[in-house]
């Protein structure tokens, strides 16, 4: 449009300035140019009777009547296109001027919005709800108002529990129902707390009577009806979880709300772990199996679970630990060190209370299974005495729950058949270890396999059959054995079995040097036989040394008893003799 009329605009200018006329026809576009000044003198020339007839005459007014009037027509056209191209700069800018400065086309109506000439009326904003904190919530959560509500749902659905829990987490829900996700952000709390904070969340706010009143109906339920209700609030907490991480299709997502309130999930779920923590173990299966409750952004909510049922059970909390979360922590893949220092946490927690040496070694067997098995010792041998380029930060950390650990896992009966399979078992990879040239893990490993022969004699049968197959590792414990002899000669009370065996590993050695052409090795064998030699030499005189002991001994106590029985018959007073007083 605007095109248009410049294009007219300026063709009226040119016939102005010019003098040009284009015609144009219907010749494919072809245009017929006339100059009209030189048609004016063409035409004066020919009619004469225009003129006058004399000179220096007046020429008529009608001469120029013509081009009056076509100036005149050029000058209407001329002020119509103007007013039409002011006219439409007019409409572009106001259209321009409503997208740019963001203002209101219907700023003359403040009530509503103008469409098709109508005035519509915008709908008032709605009232904000007042905020409403967890521990507001809480307070108001009356105990006898629960209790009657237990009574009557106990009443209503007699044989079914599930019922029943699910109408307890509908009490609560109800309790908590105006608490936003702003007053409980359970994931930033979950996530960014520590351990120790994390633990109180959100049951922290729960009145003590009402918290009595819930767990010991709980603890009425059975172990099946728990652990259903336990997975099902677990699932109900990773469904949130997978709400919000899910992807994200705008600044603003509107975020579904979860079938319950959040805080009561959280909340009944920690009454159940706190009374009734048996159910995790129940659970342990499923947990372990499934993929559902595996990954690195779950970990923090089974986290959480477990430290639940700490506080009710430390012995239970260790064995979910052992057998969850410390594999994790040897698996790279699995374990960034966010994940390391939350499970390093919990366990540090485990073993804080003044009291949790003892609870724990003395619960170290639970119902059939170890709290911490050779397996598990392994891991926590291999992370606790790194390489020196393989050390972390949560070495240190290592360092210090280890002797803890270790006393759990070698808490056994001695004797018992327990003891001869844990020692069985903790051989294989100690002597592996003890052989690996890394000098931390290799003296741990070489305490583990002496601890080995001193509780189960038959381990030294079990060392002669591997002796020269891992003769660096035989070395060390032989070196070991050597230097701590003061040590380990009262912790092995039978040395007929050591005596045995070293003058086994003597013969081998002798027999594997006289063949043997590899110079390390050679030099491996020779320092075998000279710690096999020294030790063999403590163990013959302390033999000896204990016959003379015993013999005696024995010697003493007869002639104790001789002398007791030739008592009566002595006459004391010829033993002594009276001085003689002036």
């Amino acid at each position: 449009m605007e095109d248009e009329d410049l294009k007219a605009i300026e063709e009226i200018l040119r016939e102005d300035r010019y003098g040009v006329v284009s015609e144009q026809n219907d010749d494919h576009g072809w245009q017929t140019v006339s100059y009209q000044k030189k048609n004016r003198r063409k035409q004066v020339k020919q009619t004469p009777e225009n003129f006058s007839g004399g000179i220096g005459v007046g020429v008529s007014g009608d001469v120029f009547l013509s081009i009056e009037q076509h100036s005149e027509d050029r000058r209407r056209r001329l002020e119509t296109q103007r007013a039409a191209i002011a006219a439409a700069v007019g409409d572009n800018s106001a259209v321009a001027g409503d997208g740019e400065d963001g203002s209101d086309v219907d700023g003359d109506f403040p009530g509503g919005v103008v469409e098709n000439g109508d005035v519509k009326k915008s709908k008032p904003k709605k009232p904000k709800k007042p905020k409403v904190s967890v521990a507001e919530a809480a307070a108001k959560i009356d105990a006898s108002d629960l209790y009657a509500f237990l009574l009557d749902i106990d009443a209503s659905y007699e044989s079914q529990q599930d019922i029943q829990l699910m109408r307890l987490a509908d009490y609560f829900g109800r309790a908590f129902s105006k608490v936003n996700a702003s007053q409980f952000p359970w994931m930033k709390i979950i996530k960014e707390s520590s351990i120790a904070k994390m633990v109180d969340i959100p049951l922290g706010h729960i009145a003590e009577a009402v918290y009595k009143t819930s767990v010991d109906w709980l603890n009425q339920r059975s172990l099946d009806a728990l652990g259903a209700f336990v997975l099902w609030s677990l699932d109900s907490i990773l469904d949130d979880l997978a709400l919000h991480q899910g992807p994200v299709k705008s600044k603003k997502m509107v975020q579904q709300a979860p079938p319950k309130s959040q805080v009561a999930i959280f909340v009944v779920l920690s009454m159940v772990l706190r009374r009734k923590p048996d159910v995790l173990i129940s659970l342990l299966p499923i947990i372990k199996e499934n993929s559902r409750y595996q990954g690195q952004d779950k970990l923090p909510v089974i986290v959480w679970a477990i430290n639940q049922a700490c506080q009710g059970d430390l012995v239970l909390g260790l064995f979910m630990w052992v057998h969850y979360l410390l594999p994790m922590l040897s698996s790279k893949s699995s374990c960034n060190p966010q994940s390391r220092d939350l499970i390093l946490q919990l366990v540090e927690r485990i073993l804080s209370p003044p009291k949790a040496h003892t609870i724990l070694v003395n619960g170290a067997v639970r119902k059939g299974e170890r709290l911490v098995p050779p397996s598990a010792l392994e891991l926590l041998v291999r992370a606790t005495f790194p390489a020196p380029s393989a050390r972390v930060k949560a070495t240190e950390r290592f360092e210090a729950i280890y002797p803890t650990l270790k006393d759990v896992a070698l808490a056994v009966a001695p004797g018992s058949k327990a003891m001869r399979l844990v020692t069985q078992q903790i051989m294989p990879f100690s002597v592996k270890a003890a052989g690996e040239g890394i000098p931390d893990l290799s003296r741990e490993a070489s305490d583990l396999f002496i601890w080995c022969l001193a509780q189960n004699p038959d381990c030294y049968k079990q060392w002669d059959d591997i002796y020269l197959d891992n003769i660096e590792a035989s070395i060390n414990i032989l070196k070991k054995l050597s230097d701590e002899w003061k040590v380990h000669s009262v912790k092995h009370a039978n040395h007929d079995s050591l005596k045995v065996t070293l003058k086994s590993f003597k013969e081998k050695n002798e027999k594997a040097m006289g063949s043997e052409n590899d110079t390390a090795r050679l030099a491996s064998l020779k320092d075998a036989q000279k710690y096999c030699k020294i030790i063999l030499g403590r163990v013959v005189r302390g033999h000896v040394c204990m016959k003379n002991i015993v013999f005696v001994t024995v010697a003493f106590a007869i002639g104790a008893a001789f002398i007791s029985k030739a008592m009566p018959s002595w006459d004391l007073d010829k033993l002594f003799v009276k001085p003689n007083l002036p």
